[in-house]
């Protein structure tokens, strides 16, 4: 299986067609279709490592101020606890946790739900450990490689370039920061030279770094990605653009 990173974005784009929809649509047709997704979303942030075990998880409404259609927004994908086992098991010695109360978080079906709208491939959803550096996260995901011999899709959920102080809220769409345009093509660069230091070290490049990047979650499900790429995959961008001015929209597909 090819493995995805996906810029989420704004939870709307869960209601909407629009560039970045349209691109998640595209990749799932030009893609096998994937047994069951391995999810590693932005929205599932915090201390110790987990994984959803529920068989059907809930739908997760993780933001306000949105119109009550998005919270009736249903994604009722199953789960599959024995993949959920099967993470646990190429995870160790890390300890990961099987949690029955977590779902499927807006990361996760706001992009699903374009990608394979019949809601029939199973789901699992992996935490992210907040207590751990870059570093140990890219080495927790090179265990997962196995995954894509086995039909399920690697599925990283957040967005390369994530700063909502300077998002245009309720604005015409601005032109992009010249900071993220700089941040996301040295990515690019970065990825194209199978330079995966400069991926993990993101945060010690400069202040372009700092506001292209305040807080990792939303990078981090990356390095999920990158670290199980293979000598002979492709690399491909298949969407693209910066929303509301600081927000990478960027999908990078291995494989």
């Amino acid at each position: 299986m090819p493995v995805v990173f996906v810029g989420h974005g704004n939870p709307m784009n869960a209601l909407e067609q629009n560039n970045y929809t349209r691109g998640w649509q595209r990749m799932a047709r030009e893609m096998p279709k994937p047994r069951a997704i391995l999810s590693i979303s932005a929205h599932w942030y915090g201390p110790g490592t987990a994984v959803t075990i529920a068989e059907q998880p809930k739908t997760i409404h993780d933001f306000g101020g949105f119109p009550a259609e998005l919270f009736a927004f249903d994604y009722p994908a199953r789960g599959e606890p024995q993949l959920a086992r099967r993470v646990q098991s190429l995870l160790e010695p890390t300890r990961v946790e099987s949690d029955e109360q977590w779902g499927l978080d807006h990361g996760t079906w706001a992009v699903l739900c374009h990608m394979y709208p019949d809601a029939s491939i199973p789901v699992v959803q992996l935490k992210i450990d907040e207590t751990q550096p870059a570093e140990v996260h890219y080495t927790i995901a090179q265990r997962l490689a196995p995954l894509r011999e086995e039909g399920v899709l690697l599925f990283g959920s957040g967005n390369v370039v994530h700063n909502l102080h300077t998002y245009a809220w309720g604005r015409h769409q601005p032109q992009p920061f010249e900071w993220a345009v700089r941040f996301e093509q040295r990515l690019r660069h970065a990825l194209k030279e199978r330079d995966d230091g400069a991926v993990i070290r993101y945060e010690k490049s400069d202040r372009e770094a700092m506001l292209a990047v305040p807080t990792p979650e939303h990078y981090l499900p990356l390095l999920y990605i990158a670290a199980v790429r293979q000598s002979d995959d492709d690399l491909k961008f298949p969407v693209e653009g910066i929303d509301g001015g600081s927000v990478s929209m960027l999908a990078i597909q291995i494989g």
